[in-house]
């Protein structure tokens, strides 16, 4: 079956050790699995028995030196040593039996040369014995950031049922990528990127390094999204002499340079684009400008790629949107309680019903908003028109899609 280079970068994270001992125990063959950790711990934690183990390799950092997740990947990946495949992880999952051999087998049904295999995970709670069940999760646009950074957002591959083998995909997530092990070396995390920027710069660099994207088109893991039982590296490194700000904004340059939104005398070395195909392969490849920071609607409602039309830098310009806000109120009485969901879908809506905007909120950005009265959310999007209706979707763990809620940007909901 050939051997797996599971790679986890850890931030003072209790579900580290579940992760490992859940990642052995379902893995069909145990014995071909290879750990780079870093290990960005405080004094309280204890990596125990694996730190004795021969399949591990791992990097102890105080919390305090940690300069952050990409830093911390491109660290693990100096540990790789030849093996036959690489599986990126963050710290906190839980695994489907037999993981290891569904990705490989998933791996080879595919006619690709390097394929990489990647998607969002479903949310699994800690504190629970078991994930729920769930569809397979594809990565789907969501919007770009004032400055330009593209974000995505998880949706269910609906069809998952009648697939034989992966999909198609445009983007990379950060939690899960499985891939040859030689990704390792040919696409190294920049280590001066920060959190932000991280999964669309390794989407597009993996493509011009020739390997093709897809979806697993069936569960392999799980992923803890809220993090709210543990502190995150911003929260430790908001002061001093390499505060998370200062890493943040030089990460936000040299995103903008890999992307071509801004000329940029940045030399990003080893960590730019490689030769097998160019950014513009890629923009066609997946529907998207990044200087004008505009996707087609074929991309924004999430068909496969390759999209079939290519875009002419005229008809770009004629698609270019504006900047708009818009202001959510409700009040607070008419919404449940935290302890009653684990996340809201958010949307905003032309006249037309066309979504704008989505979010998926969860739980530690709920909790701020539920302690005012009434609820208050500002959402800044761009698009061709301002949005004229807005929903708040509440989703229940137990009982499945709440009561929705719909009004009017600006007006209070009452």
């Amino acid at each position: 079956m050939g051997t797996i280079f599971v790679q986890i970068a850890s931030y003072r994270d209790a579900e580290l050790l579940p992760t490992l001992r859940d990642c052995l125990k379902k893995a069909a063959h145990p014995e071909n699995l290879r750990f780079g950790i870093c290990w960005q711990h405080d004094e309280t934690e204890d990596l125990g028995r694996f730190l004795a183990d021969l399949r591990f390799r791992v990097i102890s950092i105080p919390y305090q030196d940690s300069k952050g997740v990409c830093w911390a990947r491109n660290a693990i990946q100096s540990l790789y040593d030849g093996e036959t495949y690489t599986l990126q992880l963050d710290s906190h999952h839980r695994f489907i039996p037999q993981w290891d051999s569904a990705l490989i087998n998933m791996m080879r049904s595919v006619h690709s040369e390097k394929p990489l295999l990647t998607t969002y995970a479903p949310h699994y709670e800690p504190r629970k014995p078991k994930p729920p069940k769930s569809a397979p999760w594809k990565i789907a646009f969501d919007h770009f950031t004032q400055d330009g950074r593209l974000l995505t957002r998880p949706k269910v591959i609906d069809d998952y049922r009648g697939l034989a083998k992966p999909i198609r995909a445009r983007f990379y997530s950060a939690h899960f990528a499985f891939a040859p092990g030689a990704f390792c070396q040919e696409v190294k995390h920049d280590p001066r990127l920060y959190f932000l920027g991280e999964e669309i710069t390794i989407a597009v660099r993996a493509f011009t390094h020739g390997y093709d994207l897809y979806h697993p088109n069936r569960l392999i893991l799980w992923h803890e999204y809220t993090r709210n039982y543990r502190r995150k590296h911003w929260d430790d490194h908001i002061d001093g002499s390499d505060p998370w700000h200062l890493r943040d904004a030089v990460a936000r340059s040299r995103v903008a340079a890999l992307l071509g939104q801004e000329s940029s005398s940045v030399d990003l070395g080893e960590f730019g684009l490689g030769t097998a195909r160019t950014l513009a392969d890629y923009e066609r490849y997946a529907g998207i400008n990044f200087r004008l920071r505009l996707v087609q609607d074929y991309t924004r409602d999430d068909h496969p790629p390759p999209n079939p039309e290519v875009f002419s830098d005229e008809v770009w310009e004629a698609h270019r949107l504006s900047d708009f806000s818009a202001t959510i109120r409700v009040r607070r009485p008419k919404l449940p309680p935290l302890r009653q969901v684990d996340f809201w879908y958010v949307g905003l809506h032309d006249k037309a019903g066309t979504e704008l905007l989505r979010r998926e909120l969860f739980a530690e950005s709920i909790a701020p908003l539920l302690r005012e009265n009434p609820v208050q959310l500002e959402l800044n999007y761009r698009a061709a028109s301002k949005a004229s209706a807005w929903t708040i979707w509440p989703h229940s763990p137990t009982k499945g899609w709440l009561r929705k809620l719909t009004g009017v940007p600006g007006k209070l909901f009452s």
